[in-house]
């Protein structure tokens, strides 16, 4: 079974800066009333359909599978609840951990957030200078509950 056991922060923009352009990335749900998360996800040419059950501490269960840009497109399209989730993701490497920050567009602009992957809960982290308050266990800040409710009108 793949876990995911991940951290969410949110970015004091006061002190990131870009490293680079980032990648383009537009993703949609299918809700299921279970908790559950279906998400397809576009990130320049190449798909993503991606399983994610329901998150107990920091750790959830994970399934991603690679699918041609065209199909993504069409189930994002036909399938999909609006509005879509756009942002602009940079991976940053620090230390032995990949942080991956988020700047958000569309209904959700305004938010940037980091979050990082990690082997296990208690994990030692190294925290960059422009992290800010944690939000991992705030459900807001998932990009499904975004998609329902845009931070634009929070």
């Amino acid at each position: 079974m793949g876990l995911e056991i991940e951290r969410k922060f949110l970015v004091n923009l006061n002190k990131w800066f870009p490293p680079d352009s980032g990648l383009v990335y537009r993703q949609g749900y299918i809700y299921t009333v279970n908790g559950n998360t279906v998400r397809v996800r576009i990130v320049g040419k190449q798909g993503y359909l991606t399983l994610k059950g329901k998150t107990k501490g920091q750790t959830r269960s994970e399934f991603e599978y690679s699918i041609p840009a065209e199909e993504a497109e069409e189930i994002l399209q036909i399938l999909c609840d609006r509005p879509f989730i756009e942002k602009i993701r940079y991976k940053i490497p620090i230390e032995n951990l990949i942080w991956e920050v988020d700047e958000f567009l569309g209904d959700n602009k305004g938010l940037t957030m980091a979050e990082v992957e990690l082997t296990q809960e208690n994990q030692n982290i190294i925290f960059p200078e422009w992290i800010g308050e944690e939000v991992t266990h705030d459900l807001r800040y998932y990009n499904s509950y975004l998609a329902k409710n845009p931070f634009s009108q929070w």
